[in-house]
């Protein structure tokens, strides 16, 4: 592992200011894996910054019914925070099937948020790798692919984005909170996480020493009846392999407002707008939750060893509406 500064930030602006004084060579870590990947040598820093003790853990409920969260609040304090169980199942849910309850209660939310692929490839440090190493290849793409994505891919990077809490809060229409060297900044979550394109190294538009104060989720009355539905290889401690943060209002027999995103099948929390058009309206049926989950994956580009996941994650989709739809009548 190669040496490497280390330093603890008191204050926003002295966590801002130590990294700008390292243009490009200093991390902000409070809650990522940056130590891991620094052990497996994926990451070079020449400085570590620690932003654990800044203020940022708090949880408030918003006067109109939202939720601001700190960036350093613990994924577990969240979950059981009161009001977010009832006004926002879906992401209390997502957040409890993340990871195991000893890291839930270590994570950080913006930690999450920030958290790098888990694609061997782009970890083992040797193998060719667009995020690791620009221009190189992606060797997932002719490789051992079966976990990686199958929308919003390129020929530079398949992988899957691994967050659950970020698809819940794709689904809920969520606003990334910031301050860096130029200010602050609100981010709508959905474009927090770039798509890969010809830039898989760039996966957020942050710029350096931006750090993550907090994440606002607005008031969202459908999302009272929600669910996260993930599915993976074993009960805990697995990425999911397909997952779906949905909520729905069914009102006289026809669909008045639906939410759905998707994990752990495109390199981004993937908000299924197209199938939300196609519902809304409509009734609330299995099969018009199949046409709708259909139109979502026509996009799909499914690879020899995870075109199972387009079935997968079509079945999801029925499942988390179907149960949703029956416990509402």
């Amino acid at each position: 592992m190669r040496p490497f500064g280390y330093a603890r930030a008191a204050d926003v602006e002295t966590a801002i200011a130590t990294v700008r004084e390292h243009p490009g060579g200093a991390f902000l870590a409070g809650g990522t894996t940056e130590v891991d990947l620094v052990r497996q040598n994926v990451l070079r820093p020449d400085l570590l910054v620690d932003i654990n003790d800044l203020p940022l853990d708090g949880i408030e409920d918003l006067p109109d019914g939202g939720l601001r969260i700190g960036a350093l609040a613990r994924m577990s304090d969240v979950a059981r925070a009161a009001g977010v169980a009832d006004r926002f199942p879906m992401l209390a849910q997502a957040l409890l099937l993340g990871a195991s309850a000893q890291l839930r209660n270590m994570a950080s939310m913006g930690g999450n948020l920030c958290q790098r692929v888990r694609c061997g490839y782009f970890r083992d440090a040797a193998s060719p790798c667009n995020k690791r190493d620009p221009g190189s290849g992606c060797a997932a793409i002719d490789g051992f692919h079966r976990g990686h994505a199958v929308l919003g891919t390129s020929d530079r990077c398949i992988a899957v984005h691994p967050s659950d809490a970020a698809v819940a809060l794709v689904a809920l229409d969520a606003v990334v909170r910031t301050r860096g060297p130029g200010g602050k900044r609100a981010i709508a979550v959905d474009d927090f996480f770039l798509l890969p394109g010809d830039t898989p190294e760039r996966e957020r538009p942050l710029v350096h020493a931006e750090l993550i104060t907090a994440i606002e989720v607005p008031a969202v009355p459908v999302a009272r009846r929600s669910a996260y539905v993930k599915v993976r290889d074993r009960a805990s401690y697995e990425f999911a392999l397909a997952s779906v943060a949905a909520a729905i209002h069914v009102q006289d027999g026809a669909i008045a407002d639906v939410r759905l995103a998707l994990g752990g099948v495109a390199t981004k929390p993937w908000r299924a707008r197209a199938a939300e058009r196609s519902l809304l309206g409509g009734p609330a049926t299995p099969d018009a939750f199949a046409e709708a989950a259909d139109r979502e994956l026509a996009a799909a580009v499914p690879r020899p060893l995870n075109a199972y996941k387009v079935e997968l994650a079509r079945r999801t989709i029925v499942r988390a509406l179907t149960t949703l739809a029956e416990d509402g009548r």
